[in-house]
């Protein structure tokens, strides 16, 4: 139409950040299992991969094997049994390992911190806290009060993590099936190891308010699993529990834009039974983006 002004400098598209991809896979043997890592590595490409049940003392990990792809490594194991890393491609800062990083002194964070199961790290602003839970064998075993125990350390942990102010991601192998829609036969499993009232009221009680499963924000329906037991042939049948977790606070959880669990890498030749679970955070956020970024 004559007359009509006519912009000729429509506005800028606000830009995205590219998303940081957070890994976390219980590989049960590191070195067992090294080439099948580092091919899913070279084939994803995520920031960090958070290892667990490495079993490798520190000395013996393959730090070589990871470095020649362009990611170095953050340790804590021991011969044979439990054992986390923190494999990233990005700078890790404040390194911290065991309860006792947070809690110097409390004794009971010190002896549970004699198995290696507790590594974080700051990765571009965010605590990524690394866990290997305790199983508990079963609720007849001397492991399962253990485990209780260090569910309760983990509370307190977390509760001094809250205080230093850090965006914080939380994830690994819990043990746990959080709920019914986790379980291949809830009528079954539902009170027996890894799903008894105690187990669930303890992983609750430490997340609080605080922290949310981010894998049920996307997916809420049953049958997502991320271990099958090497037994009973529960890969073949599909029977698998949901037990690997990554819990975000809410301000990263703004940030997700989506959370998977590689599930094809279980038919590998000799896997491990933990598929990886994969987070994509739009992160850090644009100005403007959250409540966090408030000046008031």
């Amino acid at each position: 139409m004559v007359g009509e002004a006519v912009d000729t400098n429509p506005p800028t598209p606000r830009h995205t950040p590219p998303p940081m991809r957070i890994a976390s896979w219980n590989v049960n043997s590191v070195r067992t299992r090294l080439d099948q890592v580092l091919t899913w590595l070279q084939q994803e490409q995520p920031e960090l991969l958070c290892l667990q049940e490495t079993k490798v003392a520190d000395e013996l990990f393959p730090h070589g094997a990871f470095e020649q792809i362009g990611y170095h490594c953050a340790i804590s194991g021991q011969k044979a049994y439990n054992g986390v890393a923190l494999v990233s491609r990005v700078p890790l800062e404040d390194v911290q390992v065991g309860f006792g990083a947070l809690l110097p002194g409390d004794e009971e964070a010190a002896a549970l911190s004699e198995q290696k199961r507790v590594i974080s790290a700051l990765v571009d602003g965010v605590r990524v806290l690394n866990l290997y839970v305790p199983n508990g064998s079963s609720l007849s075993s001397e492991k399962y009060p253990y485990k209780l125990a260090w569910l309760a350390c983990l509370r307190r942990y977390l509760a001094v993590q809250e205080e230093q102010g850090d965006p914080l991601c939380m994830l690994g192998d819990f043990n746990i099936g959080p709920e019914a829609r986790d379980l291949p036969d809830p009528a079954r499993d539902t009170g027996g190891i890894m799903a008894s009232p105690a187990e669930r009221e303890a992983l609750q009680a430490l997340l609080g308010e605080r922290l949310t499963d981010v894998f049920r924000v996307f997916e809420p329906e049953r049958g997502h699993w991320s271990w099958w037991d090497y037994r009973s042939g529960a890969w073949e049948r599909d029977q698998g529990w949901r037990i690997d977790h990554i819990y975000l606070c809410d301000q990263l959880l703004e940030c997700a834009t989506g959370c998977v669990i590689h599930k094809h890498t279980r038919a590998n030749p000799q896997p491990s039974d933990h598929a990886p679970v994969v987070v994509n955070l739009a992160w850090p956020p644009e100005e403007g983006d959250g409540p966090w970024d408030d000046d008031d």
